[in-house]
């Protein structure tokens, strides 16, 4: 089982023909409300890709929070550990251009009072994944990966948005996943080389995980403490990147869940997040595994790997 502990937005999404510069206003193209949100979207991407998940966050008493909910509802994600605040629902203000390429700010909201104590004892145990993500507060993140780490979970950690991470939160991670951006973040305030293969060994080394860095339309790079590996990208046209990282992280996260090898849950994680370029919007454009699930087999087939 999957439980996925982080945030959940309505994304406010606004279609330009190029992200707005520093004082620039423009008129929109197009605009939608989506369910949205880090902690959401893995937890849908997981479940779209045939995990059984819960999800552990928080929304508001308004007219956005059932609209949030509505995919995760529909999809049977447990939603049972998701409290209902009096703070507003979290909202994401997205920007995408005609390259499907966003600009995003994030305004909290309820999720800056999710707490890990919503995640009970009995459900970390060691068939449990736990997902996390930094977009609810870190002291909370890092209770539950040492509670979670503790009674023998296995603990996913995005590292998203980019923050200051304590070695103590990365000692109780089992496998930490980043974009180039954020594992530069992450290697300047650790002191650790910052080109994508080496920031994955040295992490791998430092803090005895498997470390996945994905560089968008040149693939990925991987390293756990025995082995290093590389997989292209999936072709595809790109509509819209929103969510694409989310997807990855879910689908990821599926596959190390029901038992498949660190090769074929990267190629999972790639397939469904290239899947989710070609939709527009967060939620809407996760897909099911029946449509990523072949141009996964062709990129397992193409990964490199080897030991380190």
């Amino acid at each position: 089982m999957i439980v996925v502990f982080g945030s959940i937005n309505a994304d406010l999404v606004a279609n330009v023909a190029t992200l707005p510069r520093e004082g620039e206003t423009q008129l929109a193209r197009g605009f939608a409300i989506h369910a949205g949100g880090k902690g959401a979207n893995q937890a849908l991407a997981a479940r779209r890709a045939g995990a059984d998940v819960a999800l552990a966050g928080a929304v508001g008493r308004d007219d956005f929070a059932q609209g949030a909910l509505a995919l995760l509802r529909a999809e049977n994600v447990d939603l049972s550990r998701v409290a209902a605040l009096e703070d507003a629902t979290g909202l994401a203000l997205i920007h995408v251009d005609d390259a499907g390429r966003n600009a995003i700010t994030v305004v909290p909201g309820a999720n800056a009072r999710v707490r890990a104590d919503a995640v009970e004892d009995r459900v970390l145990d060691g068939s449990a994944t736990v997902v996390m993500q930094l977009e609810v507060p870190l002291p909370e993140v890092t209770v539950l990966a040492r509670r979670a780490k503790e009674r023998g979970a296995r603990v996913v950690l995005n590292a998203a948005p980019p923050v200051p991470l304590p070695d103590s939160l990365l000692d109780d991670v089992d496998v930490l996943v980043v974009n180039e951006h954020e594992a530069a973040e992450i290697a300047r305030a650790t002191n650790l080389p910052d080109a994508p293969e080496a920031f994955c060994a040295a992490a791998a080394d430092r803090w005895s995980l498997a470390a996945v860095v994905t560089l968008g339309s040149a693939g990925l790079v991987a390293a756990d403490p025995g082995c290093h590996y590389r997989l292209p990208a999936c072709r595809v046209g790109v509509v819209d990147t929103t969510a694409a990282g989310d997807s990855f992280v879910g689908a990821f996260a599926a596959a190390l869940d029901r038992g498949a090898s660190m090769r074929e849950g990267l190629a999972d994680g790639s397939a469904a997040g290239a899947h989710a370029c070609t939709g527009r919007g967060a939620q809407p454009s996760i897909g099911p595994r029946s449509a990523w699930r072949d141009a996964a087999r062709a990129l397992a087939a193409q990964a490199g790997s080897g030991p380190r």
